[in-house]
């Protein structure tokens, strides 16, 4: 058994000392994993280790499954609808009580401006206490079929959810998954990814502190390799979500098909188009695309990666597109104007240099950045790619870092067969002052998104998901509860009517 602490003592520049849980949290209790390992999580400001948390193995997994199938059959499902709404309601409260020191803590692992961090965390609070609202609004039908059958529908929780969240936005998707699984009278056993588990584990503790039966929510620090697989191989788990890369979207999917054919909810990756016509608002649409692709230091599946403009503005746009990035501060997460953090690991920041250096030796034109930011930590400047064809690597294939592509179209026709030339669907903008352009192009995009005159402009009430590669179901909005229920029809013969 391992020696190492159920909790340690860290420190933040914004919040100062405070007091970090690493063990995992399975029946309200933080716990030491059964094989006694441990992982290190890294600052990716300095490339310096923050600290060990506890790691998650199958055996693990295991204990956390039985204890949600207890939960679940014996006291959970007892409880009423409007009590679920309430727990969710003051885990919401607790997030805005502890905003400052939950986007610090995501600062400080995840490299995310402070700024932008608290930000997450109150959206995370609107996602709890949207969901807490929805609890006892979960509603079946009677359905007429015949004057001697009384038939209903009853929407039922799907049982224990495996839940397997990304580094991109801890906390977010944190909430994103926990807040409707809850709605729905669903346990849970979740995931955190093994580059950010701090933040996952402060909010854990405030699960308890909100009220939660032990047993109901479980949250697992550990590697996809082997806590994540274990989830989506599990027999007794009824049901998997995952935010992630494709890749491991494909791995999900067979081994969830390979096991008990549990349901499967995937938000994977996205290659997303943003669209400028001529008549565009220039200053508005340079606004919005800069945040499109470099909010989050471009870690964002719904990123603004491709960028078409028409041809009667493309100079003009080019040019003022490249003083914008320019000004994006790039730097410590906790300096108070610092926009673009680093990225969140080595391998990330390896990665995305691979794909820089892809784009130069296939002859695209670097506009501005595409060199190392600093001396230490994993920063890359912003990034512009322009004199690119659509068979580049740059176009194809999903970057996920600070780095777009700006290319010219001529008509309406171009930028829609443009906007959908990719194997994704996740999301897509298009910038024009003309009601029937935005209208037509944006039923013509194949995308589960569409901003017009905006970009990344997500909210708890509003589905989000993809077409195509992108993603199977919707999460968010009243769309999310369809992946936490299962229909049951009930069907009554009234009096004692014999068949024949």
């Amino acid at each position: 058994m391992s020696n190492h602490p159920l909790s340690v003592t860290l420190e933040t520049p914004q919040t100062g000392k405070y007091e970090q849980p690493t063990g995992l949290f399975i029946n309200n209790e933080f716990v030491k994993g059964v094989d006694g390992k441990t992982f290190e999580t890294i600052n990716p400001s300095t490339e310096k280790v923050i600290g060990a948390v506890h790691e998650a193995t199958e055996k693990d997994v295991d204990i956390a499954v039985s204890v949600a199938r207890k939960t679940f059959e014996t006291t959970w499902r007892q409880v009423t609808p409007d009590q679920r709404g309430r727990y969710l309601v003051n885990l919401a409260d607790l997030f805005e009580k502890h905003l400052d020191q939950l986007a610090a803590i995501e600062s400080l692992d995840n490299g995310k401006a402070f700024s932008m961090a608290k930000v997450d965390v109150g959206m995370c609070a609107g996602c709890l206490r949207y969901y807490g609202g929805w609890a006892d609004k979960i509603e079946g039908k009677v359905i007429d079929t015949n004057p001697d059958t009384f038939s209903y529908t009853k929407q039922e929780p799907i049982g224990v959810c495996g839940q397997i969240i990304p580094w991109n936005f801890p906390l977010l998707m944190w909430a994103w998954k926990i807040g409707p699984a809850i709605a729905c009278g669903n346990t849970i056993v979740l995931k955190t990814a093994e580059q950010t588990p701090l933040s996952g584990l402060f909010a854990a503790k405030l699960v308890k502190e909100a009220g939660f039966p032990p047993g109901v929510i479980n949250i697992l620090s550990g590697f996809g390799k082997t806590a994540g697989a274990a989830i989506s191989s599990h027999m007794d788990i009824d049901k998997v979500a995952f935010t992630g890369s494709t890749v491991v979207g494909r791995q999900i999917m067979k081994a969830a098909a390979g096991s008990n054919l549990k349901k499967v909810t995937l938000e994977l990756g996205g290659k997303s188009p943003n669209i400028i016509f001529n008549d565009a608002n220039i200053e508005n649409a340079i606004s919005w695309v800069n945040f499109g692709i470099f909010f989050n230091h471009g870690q964002c599946c719904c990123a603004g990666s491709r960028i078409y403009v028409q041809e009667g503005i493309y100079d003009k746009f080019v040019e003022a597109f490249k003083k914008r990035a320019q000004a994006n501060k790039v730097g410590d997460p906790f300096a108070a104007d610092t926009f673009q953090g680093p990225q969140v690991s080595q391998l990330q920041y390896d990665r995305i240099m691979g794909y820089i250096d892809a784009g130069k030796k296939e002859g695209a034109k670097v506009e501005i950045g595409g060199e190392r930011h600093g001396k230490e930590g994993y920063f890359i400047q912003p990034t512009i790619f322009s004199n690119v064809s659509e068979d580049m690597k740059i176009m194809q294939e999903e970057i996920f870092g600070p780095v777009c592509s700006i290319a010219k179209f001529k008509t309406e026709e171009d930028a829609i067969r443009l906007g959908n030339a990719t194997t994704y669907g996740l999301a897509s903008a298009v910038h024009t002052s003309n009601l029937n352009t935005a209208i037509r192009v944006s039923n013509a995009l194949r995308a589960g998104t569409v901003w017009v005159n905006q970009y990344n402009m997500l909210h708890h009430t509003l589905p989000f998901g993809g077409f195509k590669e992108s993603g199977i179901g919707r999460e968010l909005g009243e769309a999310a509860l369809a992946n936490y229920t299962q229909t049951k029809t009930v069907s009554i013969r009234l009096g004692d009517a014999l068949f024949g």
